[in-house]
């Protein structure tokens, strides 16, 4: 079994600091194999939010792999937004956009969706889609195929915020390369559930995490993904924040079966 724990939107300038050390020990105590974050580590892509997001990577005992956000690219300076988008982040975070992870059971695949020109929306190109096609090709069979992006690529009915542009048609493609499942945040709320795109007779997983660490929630409370994988089997834990108990206490848990659009509850 490989454990996954996902992580979004902390927004380091926007955060609760007194979450930090009960996010870090309960991460730490869960002792994933991989820790994903889903975008925005900051809120306005400051140099001191770089290094706060930095200090808190440090601190996670597992190895970490994330993709940036909207709000890891600068709002309010639009010469270093169009010119030099990625330079704060890849010197405190990671100098890879899209990276990936593998093991004996899975294949993770990071997907940069942020567009300096769209700000709010997002972009997926034909060549970043490729890219993760690419990657979960060369892997085998057997392995679950995990994309990381942070612009879901499928809305829940109740937001309204516009989806990525072309969405529909990128995740077509990712299906029908083979993705079983797909992490993402920047909406702020949490869902789990089937796209129903479907490539052939299966479907895929869609996971958005809310907000980890930030306050700026939208009527749920902070949480974040913690994700076994085992065979063809998915089983995924929603922990959020307890203000009484002040710890992250399980209040979800989903299984799917990652070969169909089977969902155990």
């Amino acid at each position: 079994m490989s454990r996954v724990i996902h992580l979004s939107d902390l927004h380091f300038g926007k955060d609760r600091p007194d979450l930090l050390e009960p996010l870090i020990a309960c991460v730490n105590d869960v002792s994933p194999d991989l820790v994903v974050i889903s975008g925005d580590l900051t809120q306005r892509a400051r140099e001191g939010q770089f290094k706060e997001a930095r200090d808190f990577i440090d601190r996670i005992s597992a190895k970490v792999l994330s993709v940036p956000g909207n709000h890891d690219v600068s709002l309010h300076r639009p010469f270093r937004r169009f010119f030099w988008p990625w330079r704060s982040y890849r010197k405190w975070i990671d100098q890879d956009l899209t990276p990936n992870f593998e093991n004996d059971e899975m294949i993770v695949v990071g997907i940069n969706s942020v567009d300096r020109f769209s700000w709010q929306t997002g972009r997926l190109t034909a060549e970043r889609i490729n890219h993760a096609c690419d990657a979960m090709d060369g892997a085998p069979a057997s392995k679950a195929r995990v994309l990381v992006v942070h612009h879901p690529l499928e809305h829940p009915a109740e937001t309204n915020k516009k989806p990525i542009p072309g969405a529909e048609d990128a995740l077509s493609r990712l299906l029908s390369c083979g993705a079983n499942l797909i992490l993402s945040g920047h909406l702020h709320t949490w869902h789990a559930g089937n796209f129903t795109i479907e490539s052939g007779t299966t479907t895929a997983v869609q996971l958005h995490a809310g907000t980890s660490l930030s306050s700026r929630v939208r009527g749920e409370p902070n949480d974040f993904n913690v994700i076994d994988i085992s065979g063809d089997r998915i089983a995924i834990e929603r922990l959020s924040y307890n203000e009484e108990t002040q710890w992250f206490e399980t209040t979800e848990a989903r299984q799917f079966n990652r070969a169909s659009d089977t969902i155990f509850e």
